[in-house]
This record gives structure tokens, sequence and C-alpha cells, in this order.
């Protein structure tokens, strides 16, 4: 055989093997991105649930002050119920959509912003809201629930309720306090990275961890 033979021979087969390694390695992320893909659906299904859960809070709010407009204190709790349920069905619905339209086809880096911008949503936007909200929206489902007692009593209990906006004052700073003293414990005991990655979802955990491990396969 000649040497331009040989050579002619020699690039033939790496180019065969060049295009072998690219078909391995597109299978290979293929594979790894239907995983990522699988990974972050419980966090589309849960979320999905608390979505349907936001559906009814705000229905409940909408029928409870829709059926006591003449009682102003009942009217307050029954709309601060909706606005609670409306924002539990935006979050969700954010967040079921910032899953949605990551193109698992884009470069690593594209797929690791989008997963961190969803991390950030919920650990700096979503926690907070619903940390402070979450501490007080009791109080109004309380004082719908005992409306509804009164509702069937014939009595209005509103009428010597003189003291009711110092206890509601009251009740809701210690609420607040309550939940601003937890966060600062679990602070202080070094476990604000446990409570980030609890808020933000095991499955973006897992991702976020399946995402590294492909970029550091992509390096040369």
């Amino acid at each position: 055989m000649e040497l331009d033979d040989m050579k002619q021979a020699w690039q033939e087969l790496s180019g065969r093997l060049d295009r072998q390694q690219a078909l391995d390695w597109e299978l290979w992320r293929i594979s790894h991105m239907d995983r990522l893909r699988r990974r972050l659906q419980p966090l589309v299904w849960g979320q999905s649930v608390l979505l349907v859960l936001g559906v009814l809070i705000a229905l409940w709010g909408i029928r409870f002050w829709s059926t006591h407009v003449h009682i102003w204190q009942a009217l307050a709790c029954g709309i601060a119920m909706q606005a609670f349920g409306t924002l539990s069905i935006f979050f969700p619905a954010r967040v079921i959509a910032m899953v949605c339209t990551i193109d698992y086809a884009a470069p690593v880096l594209e797929i690791q912003r989008r997963i961190a911008g969803l991390r950030a949503w919920r650990v700096k936007v979503e926690a907070p809201v619903f940390g402070v909200l979450g501490s007080v929206i009791w109080i109004p489902a309380l004082l719908m629930l005992a409306q509804y007692g009164m509702d069937i009593a014939g009595v209005d209990g509103w009428r010597d309720a003189s003291g009711l906006p110092l206890w509601l004052i009251i009740v809701g700073a210690g609420s607040l306090a309550v939940t601003g003293l937890l966060y600062w414990l679990v602070c202080k005991l070094g476990r604000r990275r446990w409570l980030e990655d609890s808020i933000a979802g095991s499955s973006v955990k897992r991702a976020q961890v399946m995402l590294g491990d492909i970029a550091r396969f992509e390096q040369p």
C-alpha cells in the first residue's frame, strides 16, 4: 500500500471515529436530558395540585364575601382569602411555565441558567411571600368559620367586637414574629442552605446536580 493510500485510509478511519464519537455523545446527552425532564415532572405535578387548591381557596373567598356584603368585617375576610387564593394560583402557574418552557436541546449553560432562575424565584420570591402571608392567612380563615357559626345561630357577633382590631394586630404581629424567629434560628444553626434546598424542591436540586455532571463531561 502506498503512502497516499495509507493517509487516505487513516483519514477515513479518523472521520468515522469522530462521527461515531459525536453520535455516542448525542445519544448520551439525549438520554440524560430525558432523565432530567422526568426528574422535573414531580415538581410540575405538585404545583398542579397547589394550583387547584388555589382555585378552591379563591372560590371560597369569592363565595363568602359575595354572601356577606352587608357585614364589612366578613367582607374583608372573604376578599383577603380571595387575594390569597389568587396568589396561590399565580405562583404555581409561573413555576409550571418556567419548567415547561425549558428547551432541553439548548446548551447546558442555558438550561443551567433556567434552572437557577427557577430556584431563585422559589427561594427569593415565592418563599418570602408565602412565609409572610401563610403566617397570617389563618386569621381571616378562622373568622370566616366563626361567621358560619354566627349565621347558623342567627347572631351578630361583630356588634360587641370593639376590641377585635387590636386583637388582630397583636395576633398578626405575633405570627409574623414567630415566622421570623424560626427563620433566624435556622440561619443561626447554619441550616440556611438546607432550608433553601427544601424550598426549591428536591427536583430542582437533583436537576442542578445532573446538569453539573453533564457540564463536566462536556469539558475537554
